[in-house]
């Protein structure tokens, strides 16, 4: 599927679960970007590595980062534009397989697709937690850098 495709599905479902999450109206555009702007991030890595615990830590932080400086930008909290965004990396597909293989008693392919899901969702929470870290200590330098230049 081309990078434009791609783009598209995936601004739509951040936008869309920014609407079922009753993100504020204004911000329902900037919740697609964030999710359009962390699934391409992630479907380039992906295409680079072709391993998808990296992927999703690049399209997390990436997400993360984007959050940030929308939050900032549009005074609202970080959480709305990064829970909206994040939604297209979930694990899911893997994550119902998993459960699909305990039903039919085919536990060894259901380890595999639950150790899948697993380290995507610790990939991703890794990614956001390490943009939140950055970026907390970007902000700290820069506001350090500020008060000398005026003091």
């Amino acid at each position: 599927m081309s990078y434009i495709m791609q783009g598209i599905l995936s601004f739509a479902a951040g936008a869309s679960f920014a609407i079922i999450f009753n993100a504020p109206k204004k911000s329902l555009f900037y919740c697609g970007i964030a999710g359009m702007t962390g699934w391409l991030i992630y479907s380039f890595v992906f295409q680079l590595s072709e391993d998808p615990v990296e992927a999703s830590f690049a399209g997390a932080f990436t997400i993360a980062f984007v959050a940030h400086l929308m939050s900032k930008r549009f005074k609202m909290p970080v959480i709305i534009f990064s829970v909206a965004g994040i939604i297209p990396l979930v694990p899911g597909g893997s994550a119902y397989n998993a459960m699909r293989n305990i039903v039919e008693k085919d536990y060894s392919v259901a380890v595999e697709y639950a150790s899948l899901a697993l380290m995507i969702s610790g990939s991703i929470a890794m990614g956001l937690v390490f943009a939140e870290i950055i970026t907390q200590v970007w902000m700290k330098i820069l506001g350090r850098m500020k008060g000398r230049t005026t003091g």
